[in-house]
C-alpha cells in the first residue's frame, strides 16, 4: 500500500530532480560562456592597463621635471615598476596574427622606460635642456604605445568577431531551448498534478457520499473506495463506525431511562441546595447591618467601637468582591491596616505591627486579597499562640526592576522541607479566619496573575521566625479593577 505521503514525496522528488537537471545544464552552459568572455575581457584589460600605466609614467615624469622635489621620485619609480610588471602579461596575448605587432609593442615599452630613466639621470645632473629633450622623446614613444594599443584592440576585435557571433547565436538557441523546455515541463506538471489530485479527490468524493448516506440514516450501505492508501483505511473505519452506530442506538435507548432518573435526582439536589442557601445569612444584609450599628455606636460616643465596626464592614465589602480582579498595593495596604486595627483590638499590646513602605510603589498591580491572608497567617502562628504576643513587620521597597514585598514575623518558623512542600503545593495550610483564603491559594493566584512561577519566596528558620517575600514587576501595566 502506497500512502499519500509517499505519493507526495515521489512527486516532489521528481519535480526537484527535473529542476535540478535543468538548472545544472543552464548553469554549466552559462559558466562556459562566461569563462570565454572573461578570457577575452582579460586581454582587453591588459592592453588598457599598459596604455594607462604609460600615461601615468609621462605624467609623473613631467611632475618631476617641473618640481624637482625628492617626493616625486618614489611615485615615478612606482609607475615604472607597474609598467614593467605588465610585460609578462603582454607575452600571454600572442598568437600568429599579432606576434609582430606584440613584439614591437614590447620594444616600445622598453624604449619608454629607458627614455624616462635617462631623463631622470639628466635631471639629477642638472642638464635640464637635455632632460626636456628626453621627456619629449618619452612622450612621443607613449603616443606610439597608445596608437599601437588601439591597433591591437582593433585586431583583437576582428580576430574574435566570429567567436562573438557564435556566442550570440548560442545564447539565442539556449533561450529557445529554455522556452520549449519550460512549456514541456508545464504540460508534464499539469498532467501529473491532474492524475495525482484525482487519485486523492475521487476516493474523498466516495467517502463524502458514504458520509451523507450515514447522515440520512442509511446504516446498511457498505462504504467502498477505489484506493490503496490511507483513504482505504478511512473507508474501513467508516464501516466500523456504521456498525458501532447501530450498536450505540441500542445502548442509547437503554440509557435513556437512566438519564431521566438522573435528571430527576439532579433536580432534587438543586432544590436541596436552594433550601440550604435560604438558611444562610445574606452577606450584604450583614454588611449593611454592621454599618448601621457603627453609626449608632458613633452617635452614642463609642468611637473605638464605631471604628472597629467600620473596619469590619470594609473588610467584609472587600471580601465580597471577585478574587480574580486586579487592585493596587495601595488598596491592599488600606485593607491590611484595617485588619491590623481589628486584630489590635483583640490582642492589644500582644500584637506589635511594624510598617516600612515606599509610597511611590503603591500603584503596582496585584491580585485582590493577597497581603491580608499572609499577614493573617503570621498573626495566627506568631501572635495568637503566645501570651507574650509577637511582632509582624511589612516592608515594600524597590529592588532593581521589581517591587519587593516582605512580611516578617518572629514566630516558630519552619523547616526547609516544609518550605519547599508549601511552595510546591504538597501541603495545604488552614484557611484564614476572616476571608477563608489560604496561603496556597494566594500563591496560585499570584502566579496566574504574573504568568510566572518564581514570585513567592520563603525564608524561615525554626525558633527564629519566617519571612515571606513577593517579587512584583515594577513596570507591569494595567489599571486595577474596582
Amino acid at each position: 500500500m502506497r500512502s499519500i505521503k509517499q505519493k507526495v514525496l515521489t512527486l516532489a522528488v521528481v519535480v526537484v530532480l527535473i529542476l535540478l537537471i535543468i538548472w545544472t545544464s543552464l548553469a554549466f552552459s552559462s559558466r562556459q560562456t562566461q569563462k570565454q568572455y572573461n578570457v577575452i575581457l582579460e586581454r582587453y584589460l591588459v592592453l588598457n592597463e599598459v596604455n594607462t600605466a604609460s600615461q601615468q609614467v609621462i605624467t609623473e615624469l613631467n611632475n618631476f621635471l617641473t618640481n624637482t622635489e625628492d617626493e616625486q621620485i618614489p611615485r615615478l619609480n612606482q609607475s615604472l615598476r607597474t609598467l614593467t610588471s605588465l610585460e609578462d602579461q603582454i607575452l600571454t596575448l600572442g598568437h600568429q596574427e599579432n606576434q609582430y605587432q606584440l613584439n614591437n609593442y614590447l620594444h616600445l615599452m622598453d624604449s619608454l622606460v629607458e627614455s624616462v630613466e635617462r631623463a631622470i639621470s639628466l635631471q639629477h645632473q642638472q642638464d635640464f635642456d637635455q632632460a626636456r629633450i628626453e621627456f619629449t622623446d618619452a612622450t612621443r614613444i607613449q603616443n606610439y604605445i597608445s596608437d599601437t594599443t588601439l591597433f591591437l584592440l582593433d585586431q583583437e576585435l576582428r580576430t574574435y568577431d566570429s567567436f562573438y557571433r557564435s556566442i550570440i547565436e548560442q545564447s539565442r538557441e539556449l533561450n529557445q531551448f529554455g522556452i520549449w523546455l519550460l512549456l514541456l515541463l508545464i504540460f508534464t506538471m499539469i498532467v501529473v498534478t491532474y492524475l495525482f489530485q484525482r487519485s486523492i479527490t475521487h476516493p474523498i468524493h466516495q467517502l463524502t457520499e458514504a458520509a451523507n448516506a450515514l447522515s440520512r440514516g442509511e446504516l446498511d450501505q457498505e462504504v467502498k473506495v477505489d484506493a490503496n492508501d490511507e483513504l482505504a483505511f478511512l473507508a474501513k473505519t467508516f464501516n466500523r463506525m456504521r456498525l458501532n452506530i447501530n450498536q450505540l442506538i441500542t445502548e442509547i435507548q437503554q440509557t435513556a431511562q437512566l438519564e431521566k432518573e438522573l435528571q430527576e435526582n439532579k433536580l432534587l439536589l438543586q432544590e436541596s441546595q436552594f433550601r440550604s442557601l435560604q438558611s444562610q445569612i445574606n452577606p450584604h444584609f450583614l454588611f449593611n447591618t454592621l454599618n448601621t450599628v457603627s453609626k449608632k455606636a458613633y452617635l452614642e460616643g463609642a468611637m473605638e467601637t464605631s471604628d472597629l465596626l467600620v473596619n469590619i464592614a470594609d473588610l467584609l465589602r472587600y471580601n465580597l468582591k471577585k478574587l480574580d480582579r486586579s487592585v493596587t498595593l495601595r488598596d491592599e495596604l488600606r485593607l491590611l491596616r484595617q485588619y491590623i486595627d481589628i486584630q489590635k483590638a483583640r490582642f492589644t499590646d500582644r500584637l506589635i505591627y511594624e510598617e516600612l513602605v515606599d509610597e511611590t510603589l503603591l500603584d503596582t498591580p496585584i491580585p485582590a486579597l493577597t497581603l491580608q491572608p499572609i499577614i493573617e497567617n503570621a498573626v495566627i502562628h506568631a501572635v495568637e499562640p503566645y501570651a507574650r504576643g509577637g511582632t509582624v513587620a511589612l516592608r515594600i521597597f524597590q529592588e532593581g526592576n521589581n517591587v519587593r514585598v516582605e512580611i516578617k514575623d518572629d514566630g516558630p518558623g519552619m523547616s526547609d522541607e516544609k518550605q519547599t512542600a508549601l511552595l510546591e503545593g504538597e501541603i495545604v495550610p488552614k484557611e484564614g479566619h476572616s476571608t477563608g483564603i489560604g496561603f496556597t491559594n494566594v500563591i496560585k493566584r499570584l502566579r496566574l496573575f504574573l504568568k510566572k512561577e518564581n514570585v513567592v519566596y520563603i525564608d524561615s528558620k525554626e525558633m527564629v521566625g519566617t519571612k515571606i517575600s513577593l517579587l512584583l514587576p515594577l513596570n507591569k501595566g494595567g489599571d486595577s479593577d474596582d
